[in-house]
């Protein structure tokens, strides 16, 4: 059987933590993962964790197998103006795309049909062949051009699964935080994870 395809994209927005600990969940799951990550996610990532991660692709990718600890062939990663990768075209399509974090400069750009990186061309690639795409916004306070931006992609059928951690399950960590919303996200790929506790009503 086919391994699902899906592609992460790590942008400049606040919160790479998210990113990096799906993208364990996403390997642990024994899918196909293309990663993509923006200049300026490049530059959150250092500034957040202190992983230098920036250079060739060939680099950037043997920094992330060491990370992940993985090197079955089942990681890829392709530079931003690689736009001659299979996923900028809709016939090799990814079975879904996560852009986590994502910041209001991406999202605005997807809102707007903007190609001019292969992270935007690849979320264009999502919305016109109807595959999911999934937005893990990081922002705040959130202003009308941002709530706008979210609503038109929205109405095309893009889903959005902000960092918001809910705290009905008490967690007693960051690591719980995190996880809480990094299950939210697996919740709308349809995978199974046990990240959080589910709500259960006192009847």
């Amino acid at each position: 059987m086919k391994r699902r395809h899906l592609v992460l994209a790590l942008t400049g927005a606040s919160g790479v933590i998210y990113g990096l600990r799906l993208a364990e969940e996403l390997l642990r799951a024994d899918i196909e993962l293309t990663m993509l990550i923006s200049r300026a996610g490049f530059m959150v990532l250092e500034e957040e964790t202190g992983l230098q991660w920036q250079g060739s692709a060939d680099e950037t990718l043997a920094r992330l197998k060491e990370y992940f600890r993985t090197d079955d062939g089942r990681l890829r990663f392709h530079a931003g103006d690689n736009l001659s990768a299979s996923i900028a075209s809709g016939s090799a399509a990814p079975d879904a795309m996560v852009v986590c974090p994502c910041s209001m400069g991406t999202l605005a750009r997807i809102a707007c049909g903007i190609s001019a990186t292969l992270l935007e061309r690849t979320a264009d690639v999502m919305i016109k062949e109807k595959r999911p795409l999934l937005l893990v916004p990081r922002e705040t306070p959130l202003s009308e051009i941002h709530l706008e931006n979210m609503l038109k992609l929205s109405r095309m059928g893009v889903t959005m699964v902000p960092a918001m951690p809910g705290f009905y399950g008490h967690p007693e960590t960051m690591a719980d935080l995190v996880n809480f919303v990094v299950g939210k996200a697996l919740d709308q790929l349809n995978m199974d994870h046990h990240l959080y506790k589910r709500w259960k009503a006192q009847v």
